[in-house]
């Protein structure tokens, strides 16, 4: 079997395509299905809570004499709850051709949690807190409520599952997916996939090393070799590699996986019996009964982490920009009187996939600075008087809260290059262009840490991807303190 070759290879090309991704239609499926949730959880207890009313006249009596919101807060407390506990769950999370039965106990443990969760909440309402009363229950109606929420989750769900079936079958909410390996592993792999047409996954080929390209295996096309599969991923869209080899070492299947880290797609590893028997280190998942082992996957890929993420970059961003409006009109002010030139300095950077977008910021450079040269040094000699001022406390990067604004970048997230150095450290930095799995950011863990202007690409390439494996929001709300505290103090020691 051919060897894979670790060299590096050119990832990067001025013509490439940028795969669209599918997160907004997988966002608004999660909130239709967080709204059938909602739908279930209150009609249940709301169905639940009149029976109660009517059979009980104490209950009915005790409600009445209750405070004027009482059932306004409980409803409020209600929803909060639950919404955290199916969170909490994984109820959003699930992957395709996840057990149904599964799904079933999660919805359990999350409606249980939930109902214990609110009666606690409900009591310490009954102490006085918040100002109001408690909700007056009995424990029938919490049986009753807690069966009732179960069943009609688990239903909605049901109806939601068959729904998003029939959207797949009409090309929505579906996965393009390559096959790394033609023989016994990889047509396995194949055959599972054709047996369940709900999973949404459109097979666009093979990547083989022994079967010769253009040769149809099981009615699917063996499209390249194993060192084209970046090529292959961006000619196909591919949003998903499923790699199903036997026999390969370690070193090899890692070569594999780090070209299909750089183009931003799902890895998903099919093991062979011997890793199955001795590998019990491994969380393995399955998809319809197949073991497949998920190689680790960007927080951001979560279309609801995407949602909060953006909600935190327009709130901060527009604050920015309101805040800071007059002292942008000064500093245009100042460039205008220091040097001759516009205002603004436009330039095309590296983004999200590999795209291109033009980075806006205040000028700090002589106006034939690119002619002079493309890499910023300690005193650079193209930056201005007042560029240098500007460039130390990060006000030349004011503007860029408009890129935020345009979806173009993040507040936080891996600094964006220029497309040449893109190129050029993509050759020689491996995994390098993991960077691109998400937005370019105005600041960055790498530059919270010390890692700006002219310093190691090797260091910050791994700040950067430490961020992007371990991004939470509560991460990106430290970086912002942090650089906020640092241009304060004058820490920033950008050039």
């Amino acid at each position: 079997m051919a060897a894979i070759s670790s060299a590096p290879q050119p990832r990067v090309t001025s013509g490439r395509r940028v795969r669209p991704r599918p997160w907004v239609a997988r966002l608004l499926l999660t909130l239709v299905l967080m709204g059938c949730d909602a739908l279930a959880v209150n009609s249940a207890f709301l169905l639940v809570y009149r029976w109660g009313l009517n059979a009980n006249p104490e209950l009915q009596a005790q409600l009445t004499a209750s405070g004027p919101y009482t059932a306004q807060i409980f409803v409020l407390l209600y929803n909060l709850i639950f919404v955290s506990t199916f969170v909490a769950a994984g109820l959003y999370t699930l992957k395709r051709g996840a057990s149904r039965v599964d799904e079933v106990f999660k919805v359990v443990l999350a409606v249980s949690l939930g109902l214990f969760l609110l009666y606690l909440a409900n009591a310490l309402l009954s102490l006085g807190l918040f100002n109001g009363d408690d909700l007056p229950i009995d424990q029938q109606v919490v049986a009753l409520a807690w069966f009732a929420a179960i069943t009609a989750t688990t239903l909605l769900r049901l109806i939601y599952r068959s729904m998003l079936t029939l959207l797949r079958q009409h090309g929505i909410d579906t996965r393009r997916v390559l096959i790394v390996g033609a023989r016994e592993p990889g047509r396995l792999v194949l055959a599972t996939i054709h047996r369940n047409p709900r999973l949404g996954y459109r097979i666009r080929g093979f990547i083989s090393d022994t079967t010769p390209v253009g040769e149809v295996v099981d009615d699917v096309p063996v499209l390249g070799r194993t060192q084209s599969l970046g090529k292959v991923i961006r000619a196909t869209q591919a949003d998903e590699v499923i790699i199903a080899l036997s026999g390969r070492s370690s070193n090899e299947v890692l070569d594999i996986v780090a070209l299909a880290e750089d183009e931003s797609v799902e890895i998903k590893l099919y093991p062979d019996a011997f890793q199955l028997i001795t590998n019990n280190g491994v969380s393995i998942g399955d998809v319809s009964g197949l073991p497949l082992i998920g190689v680790k996957n960007v927080a951001l890929d979560n279309p609801i982490n995407r949602a909060l993420k953006r909600t935190l970059d327009i709130i901060v961003s527009v604050l920015v920009l309101t805040l800071s409006s007059p002292i942008m009109l000064f500093i245009a002010a100042l460039i205008r009187l220091d040097s001759r030139g516009p205002v603004f300095f436009a330039q095309e950077r590296v983004g999200l996939d590999g795209k291109p977008f033009p980075t806006i910021k205040f000028r700090t450079m002589r106006v034939d600075a690119p002619a002079l040269g493309n890499w910023t040094t300690k005193d650079d000699p193209r930056v201005t008087g007042i560029g240098a001022f500007l460039r130390r406390y990060s006000l030349d990067e004011l503007p860029q809260f408009m890129n935020v604004l345009r979806g173009e970048m993040s507040v936080v997230g891996p600094r964006p290059e220029q497309q040449v150095w893109v190129e050029k450290f993509s050759q020689s930095i491996p995994r390098y262009m993991r960077r691109h799995k998400l937005k370019a950011g105005i600041t960055g863990w790498a530059q919270v840490n010390g890692l700006r202007g002219d310093t190691s690409i090797e260091e910050r390439t791994r700040y950067d991807l430490y961020y992007i494996d371990y991004w939470s929001l509560l991460f990106d709300i430290k970086i912002i303190i942090q650089t906020a505290i640092a241009i304060v103090q004058g820490d920033n020691k950008g050039y």
